[in-house]
């Protein structure tokens, strides 16, 4: 089991009774999306493990009788898939396929197309499409003939096999930092980790009360969290080079740093000088083991923080572009465009479209 820290489980206990699976829906609406930061703890991995944000998020539980086999192809930018009850299989197109049991999860980023199914081989009947709509092989919706009440989807309300998918649909509910950070495919067994989370998502996914999809959208931020630093934690030599910067004092320092005050006028010199080192040392240092230029870190982390600050309904372009360090909107709007591809007010009526 991964031990979270007492802070994490403080924040987690604070608002849910595990014994009586109930939420506070004003507390996660609220508090836990404007100070997500209390997510990322602020440890070495804080900066990272805060991105995932969804809003409108997909959520079912899916429960099957074999025979059956689904192929994935709606390109989400990340999926999670967590065992409830009986097993399946995941069969990326391109790695080994591998089984899913209870307490199991299994995280998949875009562009991996995969099959879930009873068995390995078994021929999909169910075609996922982008947007989350289920077809036959021949197009026709199943929509309707395999929906089971809330949430609830199959082809067999009363079936053995049980689990969760929650998929994040949109690019700007997940950094680009974090996806490059991740393998296309990663898993872990219940033997990896243990949470209340995966039991509490299923009992909640089901029920149609005002505020239920903001409360759906904060327990899967907190169970990709909560996943991903269980991950993070095996110290898997197949880590990417970012994670090999902890115990470096000096890189972890200029993270920290641009973390907590993005809006600061922050040049390679005073990061430097901030992080006790020279020029030279730190921007060679931060390359290596982060895989970008301080700078370019710089500016990818305030796209991120004004990304999330733009779905706000009391922030405007101005006041993000002052929060994220650009003295005027336009220099803001021009640098947002440059990164993210598209305006701010793009960004934010697309996003607030979505949910």
């Amino acid at each position: 089991m991964v031990k979270l820290s007492t802070a994490w489980l403080a924040l987690v206990q604070l608002r849910i009774n595990v014994r009586d699976r109930r939420l506070d829906h004003h507390f996660w609406n609220t508090q836990i999306h404007t100070n997500a930061s209390i997510i990322g703890l602020m440890d070495t991995l804080g900066g990272l493990l805060d991105a995932p944000r969804a809003r409108g998020a997909f959520a079912l539980r899916a429960v099957m009788s074999t025979p059956w086999s689904l192929r994935d192809q709606a390109n989400s930018p990340l999926t999670l898939i967590a065992g409830v009850a009986g097993k399946l299989w995941v069969e990326p197109d391109e790695s080994d396929s591998f089984q899913i049991g209870p307490g199991d999860i299994a995280v998949i980023r875009t562009p991996v197309h995969y099959n879930l199914a009873d068995a390995p081989g078994t021929i999909p009947q169910v075609i996922i499409h982008p947007g989350q709509k289920c077809c036959d092989l021949e197009g026709n919706s199943l929509h309707d003939s395999m929906m089971h009440g809330v949430r609830t989807w199959g082809n067999d309300a009363e079936g053995s096999t049980l689990f969760l998918v929650g998929a994040y649909e949109h690019l700007s509910d997940i950094s680009d930092r974090l996806l490059r950070a991740l393998p296309p495919v990663l898993s872990l067994t219940h033997d990896d980790w243990q949470s209340p989370l995966v039991e509490l998502l299923c009992d909640e996914v089901i029920k149609d009360e005002p505020g239920q999809a903001a409360v759906l959208d904060r327990l899967l931020d907190l169970l990709v969290t909560a996943v991903l630093k269980a991950w993070f934690a095996q110290q898997d030599p197949n880590q990417p080079e970012y994670w090999r910067y902890q115990g470096d004092r000096i890189v972890e320092r200029a993270l920290r740093i641009m973390h907590d005050k993005p809006a600061h006028p922050w040049t390679l010199e005073k990061l430097a000088a901030e992080s006790g080192a020279s020029r030279a040392s730190l921007a060679r240092r931060f390359q290596k083991l982060v895989g970008e230029a301080p700078m370019t870190f710089l500016k990818n982390w305030r796209m991120a923080v004004a990304a999330d600050l733009l779905c706000q309904p009391d922030e405007t372009v101005g006041t993000v572009a002052e929060k994220v360090g650009y003295a005027t909107p336009f220099a803001f709007s021009v640098a947002f465009k440059r990164v993210r591809g598209m305006s701010p007010q793009e960004h934010r009526s697309d996003v607030l479209s979505s949910v």
